[in-house]
C-alpha cells in the first residue's frame, strides 16, 4: 500500500524594503507582456466599483456608501486569481490565454480558492455588518442620502468622529486580512498545499517580514485609495499592477522548489 507524502509547508525567506521596490518592477513587467488580459481583469474589478457608485447614485445606497467602497478590496486577494495565473504562466513559459487561465484556476486550483473565497467574502460582510453598527450608533436610523454624505461626514464633529473610529477598525480588519492572503493564494497557485498551510504561511511571511510587508500593505492601501478617488478608473491600471506584483513579493520570500534560498 503506498501513502502520498504531506506537501512540505514553504520555507520563508528574510527580505528587504529594496525586494518589495524590485517585486513591483518585476510586476510592471508582467503587465506590459500580458497587457489586455490584465487590463481585462482590471477592468472586471472596476465595474464592481462602479456597481457600488451606481448604487449610490441611482438607488440612493448612501448609507452604505462608506462600507461598501472602503470594504471592497477586502475581496482583492481573490479578484486577482487570474493575475497570480499570468505571472506565474509568464515565468514558467506556459500559453498565457484567457481559456487557459481560467481553466487552471478552476481545475487545479478550484476546491482552495472557494474555500479562500468564503474567507475573503466573509470578512468583507463582516467589515459591512460593522461599519452598518458603527452608523447606527451615531445617527440612528436616519438615512443620510448621498448629496449630503461627504459633508455630513467631513464637515461635522460627529461625522468626523465616525470616520476616526470607523477607519481604525477597518484599518485592523484590513491588516488581518491581509496577514492571511498577502501570499497564501500564490501558495496554492505555486504549490500543491492545503488552505490552511496558505494561510500559515501568509502570516509567517507577514512576522518574519514585519517592515517589508508593511510597506507593501500601505503601498497596496495608497493605491487603492487613489483608485476610490478617481471614481474606480484607476483601478483598471492599479489593480493588475498589484495582482501582478503580488506574485513577485511571494516569489521573494517564498522562492520555487528546489532553489537555493536564505533562511534567516
Amino acid at each position: 500500500m503506498t501513502t502520498t507524502a504531506p506537501p512540505k509547508t514553504p520555507q520563508i525567506a528574510a527580505i528587504t524594503v529594496a525586494d518589495i521596490f524590485r517585486a513591483m518592477a518585476s510586476g510592471l513587467r508582467d503587465m506590459q507582456r500580458a497587457p489586455l488580459l490584465s487590463l481585462m481583469f482590471g477592468l472586471a474589478y472596476a465595474a464592481f466599483g462602479w456597481l457600488i457608485l451606481y448604487l449610490m447614485f441611482k438607488r440612493d445606497w448612501g448609507s452604505y456608501a462608506y462600507p461598501l467602497a472602503t470594504g471592497f478590496p477586502l475581496v482583492a486577494p481573490m479578484a486577482a486569481a487570474g493575475l497570480y495565473e499570468i505571472s506565474r504562466r509568464l515565468e514558467k513559459n506556459l500559453p498565457v490565454t484567457f481559456r487557459a487561465i481560467i481553466e487552471s484556476i478552476l481545475s487545479e486550483h478550484g476546491k482552495a480558492l472557494a474555500i479562500m473565497t468564503i474567507v475573503s467574502t466573509f470578512a468583507y460582510l463582516l467589515w459591512i455588518d460593522i461599519a452598518a453598527a458603527f452608523y447606527v450608533a451615531f445617527w440612528g436610523m436616519k438615512t443620510i442620502h448621498f448629496e449630503n454624505l461627504m459633508e455630513t461626514m467631513l464637515m461635522t464633529p460627529k461625522g468626523l468622529i465616525f470616520l476616526m473610529i470607523g477607519n481604525s477598525v477597518g484599518a485592523v480588519l484590513a491588516l488581518a486580512v491581509f496577514s492571511i492572503m498577502v501570499v497564501s493564494l500564490p501558495v496554492i497557485f505555486d504549490r500543491n498545499v492545503d488552505f490552511v498551510t496558505a494561510m500559515i504561511t501568509s502570516v509567517k511571511t507577514v512576522l518574519k517580514n514585519p517592515k517589508p510587508m508593511l510597506v507593501w500593505c500601505v503601498s497596496i492601501g495608497i493605491l487603492l485609495f487613489l483608485s476610490l478617488v478617481s471614481l474606480f478608473a484607476g483601478l483598471l491600471v492599479v489593480f493588475p499592477f498589484l495582482g501582478h506584483t503580488s506574485w513577485h513579493v511571494y516569489r521573494k520570500v517564498v522562492q520555487p522548489e528546489g532553489s537555493a534560498m536564505l533562511i534567516a
